[in-house]
């Protein structure tokens, strides 16, 4: 399987580099005879845009264009492919920076393994490809819509803020990362509600599995855990438990709805941690060469990636939850 697909039986597969004419996306596993709800997908591209004044300043219209697997707005059962331009790229930006590598990006790794590496923007690494898993996880989502399976995030803090008890110190924080041309990490939360008992494949396909890999490969994720994570590794098994009610709902969910790797009926509950973005004013490079050397960024980047990266972290949990209804349907 190619590493540019996530998924066995509902399998996205993107294409395209941040600076590059398109980036797009092939989804296969659709149903004949599904809508498409257009006003929902770009409801979905809108969340990923940047609205503050710690996001890019890289604008796109992200018009998302249908090329395949669909008439009429109804899916033909085909495999489902799209395009989106890049009509703002500045590849110009990135004059001053030919022939470094930029440090924690992935222009040296990337050159390791082709002997080559794109020679602006983070090409294939770049967050810009993170428009074709919204795109992909909007269909994921109407896909579940019909059995009421739904995906939810939220921003659980930034730096070493709670978002919603510390938000003024957040936004302190925010304020002065942008003045220094600096950035910030943060956790986004994401929950996916409704998900039926019983979804997983042990050993090495299980539920939690899943999502840690689809989780983690999103640009910038540094960490993942599921229900309690860290938390639970603290505690007593008398407190870590989650014992049964008569419904076989749980009176806790410490698990995060998720037992040997397989779905219990209960919440899902993930916790994402995303570094702070390595595109900061004042870098210091190395060239192919080996030398040092201190330069300036010029490109258009966020302050802070968790700011937009709630609605990728739902995409991926659809896709993830997608591809194992997909598979249950396929057994039965």
């Amino acid at each position: 399987m190619s590493s540019n697909t996530f998924g066995k039986d509902f399998r996205l597969t993107t294409f395209g580099e941040s600076h590059g004419d398109f980036i797009g996306g092939i989804l296969e596993g659709l149903p004949a005879g599904m809508s498409i709800d257009l006003d929902f997908i770009r409801s979905e591209l809108n969340r990923r845009k940047p609205h503050s004044a710690y996001s890019t300043q890289r604008t796109e219209d992200d018009e998302v264009r249908f090329i395949s697997g669909m008439e009429n707005l109804k899916t033909l059962g085909t495999p489902l492919a799209f395009i989106i331009p890049n009509n703002n790229a500045r590849k110009s930006d990135y004059d001053n920076l030919k022939d470094i590598f930029r440090p924690s990006h992935g222009d040296y790794t990337c050159f390791r393994k082709y002997g080559i590496n794109a020679s602006s923007g983070g090409g294939r690494a770049s967050a810009r490809e993170t428009t074709t898993r919204v795109v992909g996880g909007a269909l994921a989502k109407l896909f579940l819509r019909p059995v009421n399976i739904t995906v939810k995030s939220e921003i659980e803090s930034i730096c070493d803020f709670d978002y919603i008890t510390q938000r003024k110190e957040a936004e302190e924080a925010l304020k002065k990362a942008k003045e220094s041309s600096d950035s910030l990490g943060g956790v986004i939360k994401c929950t996916i509600q409704n998900v039926p008992a019983g979804l997983g494949e042990p050993v090495f396909d299980k539920l939690s599995a899943v999502l840690a890999h689809a989780m983690m490969s999103i640009p910038s994720a540094r960490s993942f855990e599921i229900g309690d994570g860290k938390e639970s590794c603290k505690r007593f098994g008398s407190q870590d438990i989650d014992h049964w009610n008569e419904d076989f709902t749980t009176k806790t969910n410490h698990c995060g709805g998720i037992q040997a790797g397989i779905s219990n009926g209960m919440d899902i509950i993930m916790h994402v941690g995303f570094k702070p973005i390595s595109s900061i004013g004042l870098i210091r490079g190395i060239t192919r060469e080996g030398k040092i050397k201190e330069t300036e960024n010029k490109g258009r980047h966020d302050t802070c990636a968790v700011l937009r990266c709630g609605v990728i972290t739902e995409a991926m949990a659809a896709l993830t939850i997608a591809d194992f209804i997909k598979r249950s349907q396929q057994e039965k």
